[in-house]
């Protein structure tokens, strides 16, 4: 992809991230609350956004990944980041991942942008399946995804090792004919 992709939604747009989002991702990054789920540690310091935003854009530079950052239409502050890793091309696939900000959490907004990208991905990536990861225990998250038309495919054992310990994840996923016949 030459040109990072924009996505508009009739609330939100959906662009790359920049490193003067950093205070923003900062701000929802440091609460434990939302990293509870999520694969880092809660932010203590700014640098730590910044670092993580250069990562997010140096994965979409080697199309490795795409991460967008969801901004209301009305002002182009970061409220949450989504986007696909774990791509792997020659099998047509990639992984959804997304966080939102607590204050904008039950307002549809995460649904509303899932959704666009994977219309992007299904039709301008060549996706033929979308994968989830999901901690059993993250039940926000498994109902957006049941809600988006994923299916739940099963529990892996010990699949992930992060916070000093062994985790379970619940796999969900979407293929493309099913998303089509929607």
């Amino acid at each position: 992809m030459p040109q990072f992709p924009l996505l508009e939604t009739e609330r939100l747009v959906l662009r790359q991230i920049k490193p003067e989002d950093s205070r923003d991702i900062f701000h929802y990054f440091s609460m434990d609350t939302v990293t509870k789920f999520y694969d880092v540690q809660s932010f203590t310091h700014v640098d730590q956004a910044e670092e993580l935003i250069r990562r997010w854009n140096q994965r979409y530079e080697n199309n490795q990944a795409i991460r967008w950052g969801i901004t209301l239409r009305s002002e182009s502050r970061v409220i949450g980041t989504c986007g696909y890793h774990g791509w792997m091309k020659h099998h047509y696939k990639a992984e959804i991942g997304y966080e939102l900000a607590p204050e904008y959490w039950r307002q549809g907004y995460m649904t509303e942008a899932i959704q666009k990208i994977m219309e992007f991905g299904f039709n301008h990536l060549g996706l033929n399946r979308i994968e989830a990861f999901v901690e059993p225990e993250n039940m926000a998250s498994r109902k957006l995804l049941e809600k988006l038309g994923l299916n739940e495919e099963g529990t892996l054992k010990q699949h992930f090792y992060w916070r000093n310990q062994f985790v379970d994840t619940v796999i969900y996923a979407l293929l493309k004919r099913d998303y089509q016949a929607r």
